[in-house]
């Protein structure tokens, strides 16, 4: 997905949020956003946002020295999310269909997301999405691609959100080897976030290689990149993911609640809908 310029405030809004929760005071908080739109001059907009906002946020680190701004809030977004685990276990085992519950429990966990922003309520959100009907609903080829396939790469999002996918996975039956970051970047999960969240107890956890948003091949490590063109089944958790995949082939879902005006106009659906969509390119 290419970059448009409404996602230019987006970007700076990131930097200052960012610069606050490295403990920047004023004037350094000034340099990031001078920064930040020195960068926003010169950035091609064929670039995917993820592609502009890792550049934004080695900004932030460089000029903070703070490697990690949402270190405490990934602690946090996961203490929180391993306290609903339970209660996320019972409702994805309650009557009807196991995977369809599971996977809208996994969407749900998508808004602890603090790209697009920071006020999210998850319990609301939860016992909504339940409910909630698809604004694209690409189970049927996701089953007959998960009945065929002999393992799944999942792409993880954020710390907290790997608790949902927790329980996704649970479902789903096969072997699952579950991707994060190579390093921290906004509240995504890295290696440490996941095995904080217990995903080692159901999936093999590795690295993607890359600490940018979403996941940038390129960027990737090589071993990466062999497992990514091998898979038989990639699931792509959130926003970011489906900005630097969504020309992927039909063996990648992406599983997200759209909470930004500019990917819910690329992906054809309102602000606040929930998705599983089936990649239409090649891989």
């Amino acid at each position: 997905m290419k970059t448009y310029l409404d996602c230019f405030p987006c970007f700076l809004r990131q930097a200052l949020e960012a610069a606050r929760m490295a403990g920047a005071d004023e004037k350094r908080q000034r340099m990031m956003l001078d920064s930040t739109m020195a960068l926003l001059r010169d950035v091609p907009l064929e670039s995917t946002p993820p592609e502009i906002g890792n550049q934004v946020h080695r900004i932030v680190r460089q000029l903070t020295g703070n490697g990690d701004p949402y270190a405490a809030v990934k602690v946090e977004s996961t203490k929180e999310a391993l306290r609903l685990y339970p209660r996320l276990r019972a409702l994805a085992a309650e009557d009807g269909d196991r995977l369809e519950r599971a996977t809208r429990i996994a969407i749900a966990g998508n808004v602890i997301d603090f790209g697009p922003g920071t006020d999210f309520d998850i319990e609301e959100t939860l016992g909504s999405i339940l409910y909630q009907p698809f604004a694209i609903n690409d189970m049927a080829a996701f089953r007959r691609v998960l009945s065929e396939a002999r393992s799944v790469l999942y792409l993880g999002d954020n710390a907290g959100e790997t608790v949902f996918d927790r329980v996704l996975i649970e479902a789903l039956g096969v072997p699952v080897t579950y991707a994060v970051k190579g390093g921290p970047i906004i509240n995504d999960a890295t290696v440490e976030d996941a095995l904080a969240a217990g995903l080692d107890e159901v999936a093999e956890v590795i690295s993607t290689g890359s600490d940018a948003p979403g996941t940038i091949l390129s960027g990737c490590s090589a071993e990466f990149r062999t497992l990514y063109e091998q898979a038989d089944l990639i699931m792509a958790k959130g926003q970011a993911n489906y900005e630097t995949l969504s020309a992927g082939g039909e063996q990648l879902f992406f599983l997200l609640k759209v909470k930004c005006p500019v990917i819910a106009r690329d992906v054809g659906v309102p602000v606040g809908s929930i998705v599983l969509k089936q990649g239409r390119g090649q891989r």
